[in-house]
């Protein structure tokens, strides 16, 4: 909000965003990328006003896309760590993606198979590989659960095991994990999914450059576990020795922004008013 706009002055719908409560936000994560060697990434799908990319860049490490428009939004306006995640990726957007991005993640071995040559090519493209690790911490919507049986978001250790016994190169073509399970969830439900995620992948993390704990994190919500969410950065980074990532989307913009209308008529149906 600028000091010389009134919000009943202004046109109406309109959707403004309070740039002081939007710094707030970005300061507490910033905090968090301080304490814990952590970068803390904006998920461009949740947030994606390019006018704010500015501001947001000066608080955070960078940007993360879920394909080739908002990786070139990513790098063309804020022009941090750039990285892409997409349930699979079209043939003709691949060497693009490698040239502007930083980590590719790829949703299954045979993604990252087919694409690793473009990325090698590319001399700076980091494969990663996202993971399932068949933990919900979600109730009622299984629907959208990447967790839930039968999904088709991330590897589970038996396709990778699978894989593996076909491919016995695949471990060494990995830089980094991945892994996005929760929605809109405190850090107890990461201490969960994270402990699922070493139980079953352990033994590839010290192999590993980095793993990306994902998004779905309310860190900015009144009350957030902040001292869970910090011990889990810290236990993985010094236990495995890698680079964490976290990739929170409505967090950055929580409570920042509202939507101006006018309310151009009013009735009564019974004991309704409307």
């Amino acid at each position: 909000i600028k000091p010389m706009y009134k919000i009943n002055e202004l046109p109406t719908p309109c959707f403004v965003i309070d740039e002081g409560k939007l710094e707030e936000n970005l300061k507490l994560l910033h905090q968090v990328e301080e304490r814990t060697g952590a970068k803390i990434l904006l998920a461009q799908k949740c947030f994606s006003c390019f006018s704010e990319y500015p501001l947001i860049g000066k608080y955070i490490s960078g940007t993360t896309a879920s394909g080739l428009y908002e990786a070139r939004l990513g790098k063309e306006e804020m022009g941090l760590e750039n990285h892409v995640y997409s349930p699979a990726y079209r043939p003709q957007d691949m060497e693009e993606l490698a040239q502007i991005c930083d980590h590719i993640i790829f949703n299954s071995e045979k993604q990252l198979r087919t694409y690793l040559p473009v990325l090698k090519a590319s001399g700076t493209a980091k494969a990663g590989l996202r993971i399932n690790p068949e933990c919900s911490t979600q109730d009622g919507h299984a629907i959208y659960d990447p967790c839930a049986p039968g999904s088709r978001l991330g590897t589970t250790r038996a396709q990778w095991d699978a894989a593996v016994a076909a491919h016995p190169e695949l471990p060494a073509l990995l830089d980094g994990l991945h892994f996005h399970t929760l929605c809109e969830q405190d850090a107890d439900a990461l201490a969960v999914t994270l402990a699922a995620v070493e139980k079953k992948f352990a033994d590839l993390l010290p192999r590993m450059q980095w793993l990306n704990f994902g998004g779905g994190h309310h860190i900015t919500r009144p009350g957030y576990a902040l001292a869970t969410l910090e011990n889990c950065i810290l236990s993985v980074r010094q236990k495995y020795g890698v680079q964490v990532y976290l990739e929170p989307g409505e967090a950055w913009a929580l409570n920042a922004g509202y939507l101006v209308t006018t309310v151009l008529d009013t009735l009564r149906n019974g004991d309704t008013s409307l």
